[in-house]
């Protein structure tokens, strides 16, 4: 009796373990992206000299967002007051990335300003109808990998990114999307062909407040450490950057609002008594 018993365990788990094998990743098929990634170059989208294919419109919106950056205001960049940043902002890399792979999900994982994350599904699904996921800072990203020449290894991974909401900017300047917040946002994610540890992310915009899909190519490298430091970031700690209305004012050290430009008009007190 416990002779078979044992026996129609054993099979039992044999069998589990051949099940669960065939659901394994085999990591030798995809590229090698692990590691600690950091940005090569500053944080933005504008090239110096280089001007966004904005609309009238939006380039109005945008020399009033610099002139108010100019006089001491934040402009246009929520993440002065602890919003995560979204996309496409998230993908400049203020601080080190990691990716990591499973069989079906792509996460890309960054801590600036917050902890954050993106979730790419790459399991073949296809776009839930509007109204059937949640609109995030981060969107809902769909990917698919790619084996471009052919050795039956995967080289790139593509992505498309939509359902976003606002508010968001593109970089810390202010460069503003459109207020429809029907941006989409496609990728592709690759390591450079003469170097492994250089990271390409070939990032395309398509926004109402441009008059054309705009196309960045991102780069970053390796991090040489076999450990990198990995840094935990909590925004609302000692961020001196207090909204109140639709005004930026600065906390002093006693814990009192202070202006942060010139001439710089009080909040209101109509629910306060005045003395």
């Amino acid at each position: 009796m416990f002779a078979r018993g044992s026996l129609g365990a054993m099979t039992l788990a044999a069998f589990c373990l051949t099940i669960g094998s065939a659901q394994a990743l085999d990591e030798s098929k995809y590229p090698d992206f692990s590691g600690q990634w950091s940005r090569v170059g500053p944080p933005r989208w504008l090239r110096p000299g280089e001007k966004a294919p904005l609309t009238p419109e939006y380039q109005a919106r945008y020399d009033a967002i610099l002139a108010d950056q100019k006089a001491g205001g934040t402009g246009n960049w929520p993440s002065a007051f602890c919003i995560p940043q979204g996309m496409p902002a998230m993908m400049n890399l203020f601080d080190p990335m990691e990716i990591v792979i499973t069989l079906k999900t792509t996460y890309l994982l960054i801590s600036h300003i917050n902890d954050s994350y993106r979730r790419i599904y790459t399991d073949g699904r296809d776009w839930p109808a509007p109204g059937e996921v949640d609109l995030t800072f981060a969107g809902y990203s769909i990917g698919k990998w790619v084996d471009e020449d052919g050795d039956g290894k995967f080289d790139v991974l593509e992505i498309e990114t939509r359902y976003l909401k606002g508010p968001r900017a593109v970089e810390s300047t202010g460069l503003p999307v459109h207020d429809d917040n029907k941006t989409i946002i496609k990728e592709r994610i690759y390591l450079d062909k003469s170097d492994p540890d250089t990271l390409w992310d070939d990032i395309t915009m398509i926004d109402n407040a441009y008059v054309r899909p705009w196309t960045l190519h991102k780069k970053a490298v390796r991090t040489k450490s076999a450990r990198p430091v990995w840094y935990s970031e909590v925004c609302e700690e000692n961020n001196a950057l207090l909204r109140i209305g639709n005004e930026a004012y600065f906390l002093s050290a006693e814990g009192y609002p202070m202006p942060s430009k010139k001439n710089q008009a009080p909040p209101d007190l109509r629910y306060f008594q005045s003395k």
